[in-house]
């Protein structure tokens, strides 16, 4: 016999637009690791600034878009990194590629500290705090004379033209200066797909979804058995390790570093929070929407001097009162579409179940 029809339910996150751009963003990826063999130097130069500053969004929008910590104090990390790979290059010896990973652990020891200190403080308090550790930061690293006090100072030559990599693009035809911006475009290009895949991974999680409890209501999710201490220690800890290494490897392309270049408030934090702002902050999205839009005004005002920061400034307050989502929330409430779904959605049916009776059955 048969029996009647029983409810039956599943939760899914993929979406048809997801499972295509998935296909899309791996032809991309593979595009994009040709794209030195293609394209000019010029571009690839452009290419890597659009990366990093991906990957600092990135970073930022995991804190203040999901575990709700509004920091201001990210050039910390992006200084620290820099500076602790001038060090392990400069005093130690290492190879740049090896230096970029120490740089990251050495941010994530200084962000434990800082935690300390900032996690007792919330809400504005929490951003000044951030932001007064950094200058603290900054003005420890100028009093590092072996590294150039105030005025920095730059890596050795041999550093560039011996590290990983170079001599491979040489032989394949490449002059030094154009095989050192390939390889740290291709590290940036890593360390994109590794903070997105990380942050998209996390938020589908069980973890990802006690991080949002504790982004709306942390008591609530402390009443439900959340640690919202752990987690939002995690993700600032994490953030750090990303951070630094992505501040690491910006100054590896530069060759230069300087306290006040290193943790500019305005290079690392102001634009960082503009992209993720005219993006769409809380999502995977708004960040990569955001460091295009940031780009192309970048090149269209960047000769206007002051009103260039006047005109981004307007820009973010239009999009936060027209569109408090930012682009890509626009675009996803409209559409429906979302790259990177995080949502749970609950789908249902019916299941016939059947059922062997004895002989009378």
């Amino acid at each position: 016999m048969t029996l009647p029809a029983s409810p039956t339910f599943k939760v899914e996150t993929r979406t048809r637009a997801s499972q295509a751009f998935a296909v899309a963003a791996i032809l991309i990826v593979l595009l994009a690791v040709a794209a030195p063999f293609i394209v000019s130097r010029g571009v690839i130069q452009d290419l890597f600034f659009i990366l990093t500053m991906l990957v600092l969004a990135q970073c930022w929008n995991l804190l203040a878009g999901y575990a709700g910590l509004i920091s201001v104090g990210q050039q910390l990390f992006v200084g620290c990194g820099g500076y602790a790979m001038f060090g392990f290059v400069s005093l130690l010896g290492f190879d740049p590629m090896r230096a970029i990973l120490a740089a990251g652990l050495f941010a994530t020891l200084v962000a434990v500290p800082t935690a300390f200190f900032t996690f007792r403080l919330y809400g504005p308090y929490f951003a000044i705090g951030t932001w007064v550790i950094a200058e603290v930061g900054r003005l420890a690293f100028a009093q590092w004379k072996a590294l150039g006090g105030g005025t920095g100072t730059s890596l050795p030559r041999d550093a560039i033209k011996d590290m990983f990599g170079i001599q491979w693009l040489r032989d394949l035809g490449m002059k030094s200066a154009q095989a050192g911006d390939a390889i740290t475009y291709w590290l940036a290009l890593i360390l994109v797909v590794v903070s997105i895949g990380f942050i998209y991974r996390l938020l589908r999680s069980k973890q990802g979804l006690g991080l949002a409890a504790v982004r709306d209501n942390e008591q609530a999710a402390r009443a439900v058995g959340v640690d919202a201490m752990r987690m939002k220690a995690t993700v600032y800890l994490v953030t750090a390790f990303l951070t630094g290494c992505c501040g690491a490897l910006i100054y590896v392309q530069k060759q230069r570093i300087s306290p006040d270049a290193a943790f500019s408030v305005i290079d690392w934090t102001a634009y960082v929070i503009f992209i993720v702002v005219i993006g769409g902050i809380g999502t995977v999205e708004g960040p990569i929407i955001g460091v295009i839009v940031f780009f192309l005004l970048q090149n269209l005002l960047a000769d206007y001097g002051s009103w260039y920061l006047l005109a981004l400034g307007t820009i973010a307050i239009v999009t936060m009162l027209f569109a408090t989502r930012g682009l890509w929330g626009l675009f996803s409430d409209r559409t429906g579409i979302q790259l990177f779904p995080v949502r749970r959605i609950l789908k249902g049916g019916l299941l016939k179940t059947k059922f062997k009776g004895g002989p009378n059955g």
